[in-house]
């Protein structure tokens, strides 16, 4: 899925002129938390949020600094910042450049970018022009469109079984083999050894994802091989192996 295809449009845009008040005016009545700001033809350059509005003079939240950090911070970003706070015109607080994206950008991209910048808006860029906008609420109604809906049709306990296990297998935090799952009536047992307690909240997590699935039961158990040689699950499939499987913290219990 492309950021055309869940972005918002049209988007709400701002004017370089225009005043703190217009445009928290503006964000409010149109329940938005940033406005891009474009020039007469749709040029994007800038953009503006809700937190740029947070350290303000008027509500005396404006940064204070030591002097020592100050002087070691250079005059330039001091001076910046009581731009921000104290500016009246949008063009004297909007952030630019701005971080965007191409409409054809993948869902992984968007999140990449937000993630990595520490954004919650990200404009939609074609040749200079913001054609939309997407924002995390976004991507929680994509998420939740694309979450299994649990169906009325009986589960199949061996397709489910697979699938678990194939998920459990591809992932490299599962120890391969180690853990094993059976299912009846889409109830599933997760069975063996993990080493870590993230391990089993994973496990139990990669059972639920599954289609079909009803309950999990934990049936897993902490353990350590102090022979570096890796970690014998205490059920597998039926059979049992003759190697110590040691329980945290110190019993030693043979399998």
């Amino acid at each position: 899925m492309q950021a055309e295809a869940i972005m918002t449009k049209p988007v709400i845009t701002t004017d370089a002129n225009a005043t703190i008040d217009e445009a928290a005016k503006l964000m409010l009545s149109n329940k938005v938390s940033c406005l891009p700001v474009a020039d007469s033809d749709g040029t994007l350059i800038g953009i503006v949020s809700k937190s740029d509005f947070l350290r303000r003079e008027e509500l005396g939240t404006q940064r204070v600094r030591p002097r020592w950090l100050e002087f070691d911070l250079g005059p330039g970003t001091v001076a910046n910042d009581y731009a921000r706070s104290n500016g009246r015109i949008i063009h004297q607080v909007m952030t630019t450049p701005v971080i965007s994206a191409p409409p054809g950008a993948s869902i992984a991209d968007i999140v990449d970018l937000m993630m990595q910048h520490r954004i919650n808006n990200l404009p939609i860029v074609d040749r200079d022009r913001v054609i939309g906008i997407i924002t995390r609420t976004d991507l929680l109604l994509v998420l939740i469109r694309a979450m299994p809906k649990q169906g009325t049709t009986p589960p199949d306990d061996d397709l489910i079984r697979k699938a678990i296990l194939a998920e459990l297998q591809s992932q490299t935090w599962s120890g391969g083999d180690l853990i094993d799952v059976r299912v009846s009536d889409g109830l599933v047992e997760l069975k063996g050894a993990i080493v870590d307690e993230r391990q089993r909240k994973a496990a139990i997590v990669a059972a639920e994802k599954v289609a079909g699935v009803g309950q999990v039961k934990d049936g897993l158990l902490l353990s350590t091989d102090p022979f570096g040689e890796g970690f014998i699950a205490a059920e597998r499939a039926g059979t049992r192996s003759r190697v110590p499987l040691v329980l945290l913290p110190s019993h030693i219990t043979w399998t």
